[in-house]
């Protein structure tokens, strides 16, 4: 993954590319990301491989992208240590959180590393897109305008887009507070989530009995979508164990 030791101007936020389909659709975002400056990517259980014959000629001569990029099962680890995850996605799927253009994020992005906190993006599916319990782990969506008549963008167009706005931002001064906190990671929101809903199940909150997930699901996605600091989220932590301590 990225190394946020270094200075502001060698930073760059991790894109994370969920599922892919196509070991050739990873191999030509690696050329697109290499363009911009991007060393990195990250997988998440890509269906046909990422070292195949055709990703590594899609990649044209950035395959050293693909050779190292780190993999993982599943989104939630690959997530669980960043503290602000963008979701590209063309549709909400029923779940409330903050829209931004690609110039929006990517201007919040820098500002965030420069305080200190990990950033990704996360890419889904070529097909279908992120899923709902992919997005849940994100804290707000990225939207890419496009002909409303035609919007199927390519993987490698989305994340070239990106990383173009990435770039494009680069010289743009932003300044940090000297006292600012790095905002709580992916893990640590979905852990407080977690407790929260097992406090309200111990109490027969969730009813009636066909609503239960969905009520659970918007809760997490509730929390995970919060811009809170760690010690924030201790607080809360408090504030559950007196409610439930006082309760006894």
């Amino acid at each position: 993954m990225t190394d946020y030791s270094t200075t502001e101007k060698e930073l760059y936020p991790d894109f994370i590319f969920v599922r892919s389909q196509l070991g050739e659709n990873l191999g030509s975002a690696a050329r697109g990301l290499l363009n911009f400056g991007f060393k990195s990517m990250v997988l998440v259980a890509p269906r046909e491989g990422w070292l195949t014959s055709q990703a590594i000629a899609r990649a044209s001569g950035a395959a050293s992208l693909l050779d190292q990029a780190q993999l993982y099962p599943d989104v939630e680890s690959a997530v669980k240590d960043y503290s602000y995850v963008f979701a590209t996605t063309a549709r909400r799927r029923g779940l409330v959180k903050n829209l931004v253009s690609p110039e929006g994020a990517m201007i919040k992005a820098r500002q965030l590393m420069k305080e200190g906190n990990k950033v990704a993006f996360l890419f889904g599916p070529e097909r279908t897109g992120l899923e709902n319990a992919d997005l849940t782990l994100a804290t707000e969506f990225v939207f890419i305008p496009t002909n409303p008549e035609f919007s199927s963008l390519n993987l490698a167009h989305s994340a070239v887009l990106l990383a173009y706005e990435w770039q494009k931002q680069k010289d743009i001064a932003t300044e940090s507070s000297p006292d600012s906190e790095f905002f709580a990671t992916v893990s640590s929101k979905k852990a407080l989530a977690d407790y929260f809903i097992q406090d309200l199940v111990d109490t027969g909150y969730f009813q009636p009995e066909n609503r239960v997930e969905a009520m659970k699901e918007y809760l997490q996605n509730l929390i995970l979508r919060l811009e809170i600091t760690e010690g924030e989220v201790k607080t809360f932590h408090r504030i559950r164990k007196a409610l439930v301590t006082n309760k006894k």
